[in-house]
C-alpha cells in the first residue's frame, strides 16, 4: 500500500480505449460509472484503494480506471493504492499515447520472446502479430501445454524446439487457417488473427467443458464470430457514436 502522484498514472492495463489521454471515459456506459463516482467524491464517501501495476517510475491501473479519471478531473495530487511492481528492462516513455505505448511494449515483448525462444528460426513469426500486450506469455504457455500432451505418449522428452513446432503446425495453423476461411477477422475491426487464435482457444475449451468433445473448432470459430463479433452494420454504427 502506497500513496501514488496522480500525473505518475499513465495507462490501465485493459481498459485504456475506455478512456482518453486525460483519463476522461470515451462512452455513454462508462461516463455514468464516473459520474456515480464523482458523486460519491462530492459526498466525502471513503472508496477501497485502487489497484495498480509499477513499471519503472511510471503507473498502469488494473482496478479503478474511474477514480483516477475522477480524482484527475478534480484536481486531486494522489491516491491510495496497492501497487504491484514488475521488475522489468523496458523503458516508458510517459510522453506517448496509451495507444503507442502499447504498441511499443507489443514489440518489446516480440524481442524478448524471440530472445527467450529463438523461434524465429524454426517457425515462420508472420501470424505472431498481437494488439495487445502480455500475449506472448500466453504462446509459451500453449507450447508447454502442447509439450506436456505429447510427452505422455513418447519415451524420454520431447525438446521445446520440436514441441514448439508440433504446436505452430497441428494446433495454431489449422486455427488461423479457420479464421480466414469463415472470414472472422472482419467482424473484430482493428484485431489480428493471433488475437482472435488466443481468445477462441478459450472460448473452445468452454464450449467443451460445457457441451463436451463434440464441440468441433469449426463450431467455436463461427460460434465465437457471433457471440462475440461485430457485424458490419454494428460496426458502422459504432463509428456514428464516436
Amino acid at each position: 500500500m502506497q500513496v501514488v502522484p496522480i500525473e505518475k498514472i499513465i495507462g490501465s492495463e485493459g481498459r485504456y480505449r475506455d478512456f482518453n489521454a486525460a483519463f476522461l471515459p470515451k462512452k455513454e456506459h462508462t461516463r455514468k460509472r464516473w459520474e456515480s463516482i464523482d458523486k460519491a467524491h462530492l459526498q466525502d464517501i471513503i472508496l477501497p484503494p485502487i489497484k495498480l501495476y509499477k513499471v519503472g517510475e511510471y503507473f498502469f491501473v488494473r482496478d479503478g480506471n474511474h477514480r483516477v479519471s475522477v480524482a484527475r478531473m478534480q484536481g486531486v495530487f494522489a491516491i491510495d493504492a496497492e501497487v504491484t511492481e514488475l521488475k522489468t528492462k523496458y523503458k516508458l516513455d510517459a510522453g506517448k499515447s496509451q495507444e503507442e505505448l502499447a504498441a511499443q511494449l507489443i514489440v518489446y515483448e516480440l524481442q524478448r520472446f524471440i530472445d527467450q525462444t529463438h523461434l524465429d528460426q524454426i517457425i515462420p513469426m508472420d501470424y505472431l502479430e498481437f494488439s495487445d500486450a502480455g500475449r506472448f506469455d500466453e504462446i509459451l504457455q500453449h507450447i508447454e501445454g502442447h509439450k506436456y500432451y505429447l510427452n505422455q505418449n513418447i519415451e524420454g522428452e520431447m525438446n521445446f524446439s520440436d514441441a514448439a513446432l508440433s504446436w505452430y503446425y497441428n494446433v495454431f495453423l489449422p486455427i488461423i487457417e479457420q479464421i480466414s476461411n469463415d472470414g472472422v477477422i472482419s467482424r473484430f475491426p482493428g484485431r489480428t488473427k493471433a488475437d482472435l487464435y488466443i481468445w477462441i482457444v478459450k472460448y473452445w475449451d468452454e464450449l467443451k467443458g460445457t457441451y463436451g468433445e463434440k464441440v468441433t473448432l469449426r463450431d467455436a470459430t463461427r460460434d465465437f464470430s457471433l457471440a462475440r463479433g461485430k457485424s458490419l452494420w454494428q460496426q458502422f454504427l459504432a463509428l456514428l457514436k464516436h
